[in-house]
């Protein structure tokens, strides 16, 4: 799995549509203080499912959308949306077919908001499933903010121990979702297989039961302990 463009509109500083793209390597965006390096990372975060704005740099959810400048009116929409190369089948589930998956997420200046994935609106628990067991959410050890880096190096030896342990505890609670997200994938293909192998029984069924000596010798047998559903 690899993020290989990130798409943003009317988010934060970034009025107009912009593009990312990444490439398989280390990335690096450069620029002077002010110019909206942390929005992106903000951005990402905003899309994974983080809904505390403290988290976003932000007095509210809608402060998101751009607020308008000297020389730019207010925009009415903000719009993220993350690309992901999944040729090597990392995302499971009911997207895990395809090579590409897009993640999206909009907000407008009523509070109106959406989240989809390859254009399909969804909940916010089905992007924090979609991505469960690979490390990367709103909260997630995949993400370091700068805050994080600072907090971590000034730690004293007792706040490092408390870090490590909820870094491990978070490793564990995402293996256990990640083995039961594969169990209930699998009790549904089995249910699915189960119910694709009735259906062709009952046909077959049909078709033997419509054969006159076949259906003359059932009744023979079983008597009236057998119960036709099926019309003469």
């Amino acid at each position: 799995m690899l993020l290989t463009k990130i798409r943003l509109s009317g988010f934060k500083s970034f009025v107009d549509s912009a593009e990312i793209k990444l490439s398989t390597g280390l990335t690096g965006i450069v620029g002077p203080n002010g110019c909206g390096k942390s929005n992106v990372v903000d951005a990402v975060k905003w899309v994974l499912g983080e809904s505390r704005v403290s988290e976003l740099r932000s007095g509210q959810s809608k402060d998101i959308i751009f607020n308008g400048s000297g020389s730019r009116a207010a925009a009415g929409r903000a719009s993220v949306e993350l690309i992901f190369d999944n040729s090597d089948g990392s995302l499971k589930g009911m997207w895990g077919g395809f090579s590409e998956i897009s993640v999206q997420r909009t907000i407008t200046s009523d509070g109106s908001s959406n989240l989809s994935i390859n254009g399909q609106s969804v909940r916010k628990r089905d992007v924090q499933d979609l991505f469960s067991g690979t490390g990367l959410g709103p909260r997630a050890y995949a993400i370091v903010g700068q805050g994080s880096i600072k907090n971590i190096i000034e730690a004293r030896p007792e706040e490092l121990r408390f870090l490590l342990k909820r870094l491990l505890e978070f490793q564990s609670i995402e293996r256990a979702g990640e083995r039961r997200k594969v169990a209930s994938e699998t009790v549904r293909q089995t249910s699915y297989g189960l119910m694709i192998l009735f259906k062709n029984l009952t046909n077959k069924l049909k078709v033997l039961l419509h054969k006159p000596n076949l259906r003359q010798s059932i009744k023979k047998k079983f008597g009236k302990n057998l119960r036709w559903s099926m019309k003469s």
